[in-house]
């Protein structure tokens, strides 16, 4: 089990400077973050909600924020990241009519009241921190009634790249991502009520390698565990990995395949619920209701 736990084990400096180097270039490479952030935005409409908190943790650049203040223009919006230059970058999204507020903290230590947030909503943050710890704060800060919704990476997440690399490197240099089911225990241990998840697969096409490199690079979603092969890649090693991803080429292409993981949870009122409350919303409710939304 230890060994389980210890490949998962993340370095915070590393995944706070590889986040800040990538704030200038972020926006240009994050073709998949924006849809799966309108996908997860898209899922609130499904819930009657009239938070005056809101937080969008792991808020990067701060499109996400922008959106949520649009849609909630009687709410406080928190961004909330631990890149300083993400931040920073995120100063570009706000306007005289809509603004939010940022805070450069870490989501395992929030530096927010208890109960004083109705609503969170986290874009693909949780790879790159704890999820337990995440979850231990979001309880604490949200209020009774208040929602969770979030979304992040399952470990088939580029399984090409894991695979290709695989052959010629037993060290690990791709990140690793926690499965699904194990999320949701996590959420249950953190006493969420009513948890909901489901997976959605993305899958991204590319030229060469080199350009799947890039992109990890450019959004900073790169690998931060402690254990990760450190120091610059050989070119025969490169090349050799490069050699190893061909096999996965279709029609001219090399694909980059996202497992996502889409979630909901509650903060259970101190009351039992009623039976048309909100948090009764079903998986297959949430399937049925969006595609009828993109149909139109």
């Amino acid at each position: 089990m230890s060994d389980e736990i210890g490949a998962y084990a993340l370095e915070s400096r590393w995944v706070r400077r590889a986040f800040d180097r990538a704030a200038p270039t972020f926006d240009a490479a994050a073709v998949l973050f924006t849809e799966v952030r309108e996908n997860l935005l898209e899922r609130l409409q499904l819930t009657k909600l009239e938070p005056r908190v809101v937080l969008d943790a792991g808020a990067g650049t701060g499109h996400g924020s922008r959106a949520l203040k649009r849609r909630y223009p009687g709410a406080v919006v928190v961004a909330l990241d631990s890149s300083p230059q993400m931040l920073k970058a995120a100063a570009r999204q706000q306007s005289w009519l809509r603004k939010f507020e940022r805070v450069c903290a870490d989501a395992e230590l929030l530096p927010l009241a208890d109960g004083s947030v109705d609503l969170i909503v986290s874009n693909l943050m949780l790879p790159w921190c704890n999820p337990d710890a995440a979850f231990t704060e979001f309880r604490r800060v949200l209020a009774p009634r208040g929602l969770l919704s979030f979304s992040a990476f399952g470990p088939d997440t580029l399984r090409e790249l894991r695979s290709a690399w695989g052959q010629v490197d037993p060290r690990s240099h791709v990140h690793q991502f926690i499965d699904m089911h194990d999320l949701g225990d996590a959420l249950v241990r953190n006493r969420f009520a009513a948890p909901v998840l489901d997976v959605e697969r993305f899958t991204l096409r590319y030229l060469d390698v080199r350009r799947v490199a890039a992109d990890l690079k450019a959004t900073g979603a790169r690998n931060a565990t402690v254990g990760r092969a450190k120091g610059l890649t050989s070119p025969r090693k490169f090349a050799a990995m490069q050699a190893a991803y061909e096999q996965f080429r279709q029609e001219g292409r090399l694909p980059a395949t996202y497992e996502v993981v889409f979630a909901h949870a509650w903060v259970p009122a101190h009351e039992p619920r009623r039976s048309g409350d909100p948090a009764s919303v079903s998986l297959e409710e949430i399937k049925r209701e969006l595609r009828a939304r993109r149909a139109k």
